[in-house]
């Protein structure tokens, strides 16, 4: 099965790939050659995931799954949140991890979560499914796998980052993987 997941970002791509495996092919927009820049003004995860999905299903008439993720930061009263990849500067994750880092300077509460909430969009409208994963935030960068914010994000239960973990790992965890297998779910049925 084709599915076209609307993002530019050759990670997510290569990770939404590994999980759900051979029985998926999954492409890009740059594989449609779409390269508009889809405006992402929703208010919410929600909102955001259905608008990249209806947009590339509208485009192209393949079901799209939109996917928007975010670190949300229980001190920081929920921010970066829907604003994630842009929260110090577009997509530049090293000043987004600096400015996340900076306000985050002598608080001993570093509880925060990754969310990823998929839309699926076909000809029957939009589902939406959500995974989450609890961790804490460290004061440093730890590793160089992963991308974003993955080198300050340790997961519970665990004692090293997300940056630090081989990605089959990750993916065994990963809070895209959580509603990746509610996604699997739902096509089943």
């Amino acid at each position: 099965m084709e599915i076209l997941v609307a993002t530019h970002n050759l990670h997510k791509k290569e990770e939404i790939q590994q999980i759900l495996g051979n029985g998926f092919v999954v492409k890009s927009l740059t594989d449609y050659d779409i390269h508009d820049e889809i405006v992402e003004d929703g208010d919410s995860f929600n909102a955001n995931a259905l608008i990249k999905a209806k947009y590339c299903f509208e485009k192209t008439g393949i079901p799209s799954l939109g996917d928007d993720s975010g670190l949300v930061v229980e001190s920081l009263d929920g921010r970066p949140g829907i604003f994630s990849a842009r929260y110090a500067g577009d997509h530049d994750f090293a000043k987004n991890i600096e400015k996340v880092l900076s306000e985050m300077e002598n608080v001993e509460n570093r509880k925060a979560y990754f969310i990823t909430v998929l839309c699926y969009y076909d000809e029957n409208g939009a589902q939406y499914f959500d995974g989450r994963v609890h961790g804490n935030l460290l004061t440093e960068n730890k590793g160089h796998q992963g991308f974003g914010y993955d080198p300050i994000f340790v997961p519970e239960g665990y004692e090293i980052t997300f940056a630090e973990m081989n990605p089959e790992d990750k993916n065994k965890i990963s809070h895209r993987k959580q509603a990746l297998d509610l996604f699997l779910d739902f096509l089943k049925d």
